[in-house]
């Protein structure tokens, strides 16, 4: 039986563009940015503020060797953002209602500078907070692993208290799905272009 709900946040939650991101640093002047942005994962300074192991101040000091002429902080922060194009307003109401007959939970590859901004800020257009939409989150950049690593999903069932066998993870990626089935979990995925309704509706789960 399913008594929780795990869901990544970009590409089921929040829509994403990967094209934008790319197209913002390159108009900093970060020619090679398309060498760091997969679709469903990143490399060199942009993995390790994701998972942890780059700080913030540091992944900055990193981008500035790339650009030949001098940016800001908030330059390049705006420019990392544009990854992120937003939640619709029906899946927050989605998930307040599934919260009724569900734990519903959060993992998400994801990095301080997006978490503590845009993304924060996403989730207030009902007048009410991230936290309040979440049983609990883990962040990869918090774990220092990033899906689809088995510790990040280990590290999700100790943190949160969750029963692999009872919870369905939700992500728009298969490798993770796979990674987290390998782990004991459930797994659904959430095609490109689909809502993650339709999946928990061809599940019978609402």
């Amino acid at each position: 039986m399913t008594t929780t709900l795990l869901f990544d946040l970009g590409g089921v939650i929040m829509d994403i563009d990967r094209h934008r991101c790319i197209e913002a640093f390159e108009a900093l002047g970060m020619p090679d940015i398309a060498d760091f942005l997969g679709d469903y994962s990143q490399s060199g300074p942009f993995a390790g503020v994701e998972d942890g192991s780059v700080s913030p101040a540091r992944f900055r000091d990193i981008i500035r060797r790339h650009i030949p002429h001098p940016v800001t902080d908030d330059e390049i922060d705006r420019a990392f953002c544009r990854f992120l194009i937003g939640i619709p307003r029906h899946r927050l109401v989605t998930l307040r209602e599934l919260a009724k007959h569900y734990r519903v939970c959060l993992l998400s590859n994801t990095n301080p500078i997006m978490w503590n901004s845009f993304i924060a800020d996403q989730f207030t257009g009902e007048g009410l907070t991230r936290e309040d939409y979440f049983d609990g989150m883990v962040t990869s950049f918090e774990a220092h692993a990033l899906k689809p690593a088995p510790e990040i999903f280990n590290y999700t069932a100790d943190k949160l208290g969750l029963e692999p066998s009872e919870t369905l993870f939700l992500d728009d990626s298969e490798a993770n799905c796979e990674a987290a089935r390998r782990c004991g979990y459930h797994a659904a995925h959430v095609a490109p272009g689909t809502e993650f309704t339709d999946t928990l509706k061809a599940l019978e789960l609402i």
